[in-house]
């Protein structure tokens, strides 16, 4: 599992020219899974971007996380972060996991980032051709892989 994270001033995802999700404050991520991903993945890659210090406090250093000061969560499904580019020019996604197991994965994941952060967590719609528009903060990019976070 991978999540690209951006702190952004504020966050859209549409489709089709609407709108189907929105924030101001927080994060906007994008969320990828591999063939080998499951279920045991979820809650800890959610603990891990929801608590990680990356906001600024007073002394305009990151210290505060998405908790710390009640920011929101745009979270944006992504199988092309699993693209394979080693060979020729178009990569391969072989290593992305198949749709319907992905969007499965994926709702489960807003669920535990719902009930964690007690809040709304906007979304974009699964397997769509989606438009996304931030102003990133910062700027802060940071990558989560779960090979490195869930041993």
């Amino acid at each position: 599992m991978r999540i690209v994270i951006q702190r952004v001033k504020y966050a859209s995802v549409s489709v089709d020219g609407k709108i189907c999700g929105q924030i101001n404050q927080g994060l906007m991520a994008l969320v990828g899974f591999c063939e080998e991903d499951s279920s045991h993945l979820l809650e800890p890659m959610a603990e891990k971007m929801i608590n990680l210090r990356i906001f600024e406090d007073e002394d305009e250093k990151m210290n505060l996380s998405l908790i710390d000061v009640d920011g929101e969560l745009l979270a944006i499904s992504q199988f092309t972060l699993y693209a394979d580019c080693k060979k020729g020019r178009r990569p391969s996604f072989n290593l992305a996991k198949r749709a319907d197991e992905a969007n499965e994965l994926y709702e489960k994941f807003v669920d535990i980032c719902r009930e964690k952060m007690g809040k709304k967590i906007e979304t974009g719609i699964f397997g769509a051709d989606m438009k996304v528009e931030l102003l990133n903060d910062g700027p802060v990019t940071i990558i989560l892989d779960s090979d490195e976070i869930v041993k």
